[in-house]
This record gives C-alpha cells, structure tokens and sequence, in this order.
C-alpha cells in the first residue's frame, strides 16, 4: 500500500510533524477544517479501522494516547476536542490508510 502517508512517513514528502515515534507520526493538516486540526497516522499500513485486526489493539490504543498527550500539547484539552475517523468512501476516507483526526476551535455536533 502505497499513499501519501507512506511518502511522508519516509520522508518523501515533508509535512509539518507535531510528533513522531516508532508506531505512529502525526502531522499538521494541510487542509484544516478547524483551529487545530492534526492528523495522527500509524506507521503500519493498516487501510481503516475496519480493516484492523486483534493484533493492532494496543497499536489503537497507543494513538489514541498520542492524541490525547497532543491536545494538551496544543492547549486544547480543556477547551475540548474531537478525535474522527473516516472508513471507506462512503464513510468520507480520501486517503486510504488508517488516520485520525485531533480537531478542535470549529467542532461538529452529531
């Protein structure tokens, strides 16, 4: 699987890097939809949350921490924040590896 992400997670493409670590990189949205918009992406080429197996729950869980230490990182998590996934084209995924979005300053109401 060969996207975007994978180009920036070699460094073929360089992009705005907030954080990165040994399973995951999360960088700066260069099409905000909000204030403080940060995509959190595994290095593992893993399609969608649907497409992740047992094998990745602690894989899961660790980018769900980095998004967490990012948002304090940023000064939002008392503001409040919103962490989204996109699965499939039906469900709004452009980019075909796994990603989630840290988003806060311009929050949907569901």
């Amino acid at each position: 699987m060969d996207t975007i992400f994978t180009k920036i997670i070699n460094k073929e493409i360089l992009s705005d890097i907030q954080y990165e670590d040994e399973l995951c990189i999360a960088i700066n949205d260069i099409n905000p939809k909000s204030k403080v918009h940060i995509l959190v992406i595994p290095k593992k080429p893993i399609i969608n949350i649907s497409t992740a197996t047992d094998l990745d729950n602690n894989l899961l869980g660790h980018l769900l921490l980095v998004c967490k230490m990012l948002a304090k990182k940023n000064n939002i998590e008392k503001d409040g924040y919103q962490i989204l996934t996109n699965t499939g084209e039906g469900g709004g995924q452009t980019v075909m590896h796994l990603h989630f979005h840290l988003l806060s300053g311009n929050a949907v109401t569901l």
